[in-house]
């Protein structure tokens, strides 16, 4: 069992909204990542989806984009990202695919993949981010408190070996100590997956590489050059 992540993937089936608008490289970015994808993953793998799955504003819309992701190898892991308007519930969306159960949304709760316990949610921008604002306290608070309740849950169950799935960079650009890190440091999964990070200008503002003995994974789609990343 091989275990990749890919992040916005920014699917627009339904929807009219090319993402090369961004920029040339993200021409035909769709046909890339499941090319890729097909390409080396396989039905007994793990690929870990960390947000901005879907354009699509409503979840009829969205079903276009997941049966395409259903449609591909191996078993998938999704939470949601800032730009998932149409995902309600992760357990809502799991009764849709409830036949598949190869297709896992993931929110608060804690999923086995293998010898890992695999804990996710949205997270949020942290404090001192230029873009934080009073009203962002709140969200931040929250998005923290689920990561910490699913890694407890995992941690009273007996997993040890445990990764975070986050959509947002657990710290801001100035890598500043921040609650998601604060319960990162307190049950030290072995991996960190993150996305959200766009464009050359924004790629150095995530934590990456084996910080305190944690592997941090920015696994932006136009950061991956449209492939997935392989996570050892």
């Amino acid at each position: 069992m091989k275990i990749f992540a890919i992040g916005d993937l920014h699917l627009s089936t339904a929807v009219n909204k090319p993402m090369n608008v961004f920029g040339m490289n993200w021409d035909n970015h769709e046909e890339k990542i499941f090319s890729d994808w097909e390409d080396r993953v396989s039905d007994d793998d793990i690929v870990f989806i960390v947000g901005d799955i879907s354009w699509a504003s409503k979840v009829k819309e969205a079903k276009a984009d997941l049966d395409i992701i259903a449609s591909m190898p191996g078993s998938k892991y999704m939470i949601r990202g800032n730009h998932d308007y149409w995902w309600s519930t992760a357990s809502a969306l799991n009764k849709i695919f409830k036949e598949d159960d190869k297709m896992n949304f993931m929110n608060v709760n804690y999923q086995v993949v293998g010898d890992y316990a695999v804990c996710g949610t949205r997270g949020w921008i942290c404090p001192n981010d230029i873009r934080f604002e009073e009203k962002d306290e709140t969200i931040y608070k929250r998005e923290a408190n689920r990561l910490k309740m699913s890694l407890q849950e995992a941690e009273k169950a007996g997993y040890k070996k445990k990764i975070v799935l986050l959509h947002y960079p657990p710290t801001n650009e100035t890598m500043e100590k921040t609650m998601f890190l604060d319960v990162i440091k307190e049950y030290r999964p072995e991996h960190v997956i993150y996305g959200h990070l766009h464009g050359e200008e924004s790629f150095g503002l995530g934590i990456k590489g084996e910080v305190d003995g944690i592997n941090y994974h920015l696994v932006s789609c136009d950061y991956l050059d449209f492939k997935l990343k392989e996570i050892k």
